[in-house]
């Protein structure tokens, strides 16, 4: 293989090469924490939020940084303070699903997926003072329509979004 080379770097996203290959990557090696929320009635939360990227509105499951303020912060953690900042939930519990790759052949970015357990609304949410976040509690039976409907206005849908409407998609029994 190739050496890999940095054509531009800032504070959050570095570019890179490797032979043909162009790629970005996050400056300081920063991953993200996705979480899945589904509280004990069968709905899930997720956020609604602008994406300067797309140029527009976007659904996604709450997520956040790890080690954004502070370095070696456990992934639990991390998830725990971005659905109550994001969502204004509490977890009583988070659970580490894996590590996963957002797109691969574009971006080295890997997140975790955490399972939040013992749900309990404690406050507001919609994110920090930079952030505009929107709040939806959706039943799960209803999450391919909603997405049908969000997107009928417009909205961009995050591609974690399919952990979701994958049984509804393959014909399968949710649970």
């Amino acid at each position: 293989m190739e050496e890999e080379k940095i054509v531009w770097q800032g504070k959050f996203v570095t570019a890179k090469t490797c032979g043909k290959w162009e790629y970005v990557s996050r400056s300081r090696g920063i991953r993200a924490a996705v979480i899945l929320a589904i509280d004990e009635e069968d709905h899930v939360l997720l956020v609604e939020q602008y994406r300067v990227p797309l140029g527009r509105i976007c659904i996604e499951l709450p997520a956040g940084l790890i080690g954004d303020g502070e370095e070696d912060e456990a992934d639990e953690v991390a998830a725990a303070r971005e659905l109550e900042e994001e969502t204004g939930y509490r977890a009583a519990r988070m659970e580490v699903l894996g590590e996963f790759w957002s797109s691969p052949g574009m971006v080295t970015e890997s997140y975790s997926l955490l399972r939040a357990h013992g749900l309990t609304k404690v406050g507001p949410g919609g994110g920090t003072d930079s952030e505009d976040i929107t709040v939806h509690r959706v039943p799960l039976s209803g999450i391919t329509q909603a997405v049908a409907d969000w997107r009928t206005r417009g909205y961009a849908i995050d591609t974690k979004m399919l952990l979701l409407m994958a049984p509804d998609m393959l014909g399968g029994v949710r649970r």
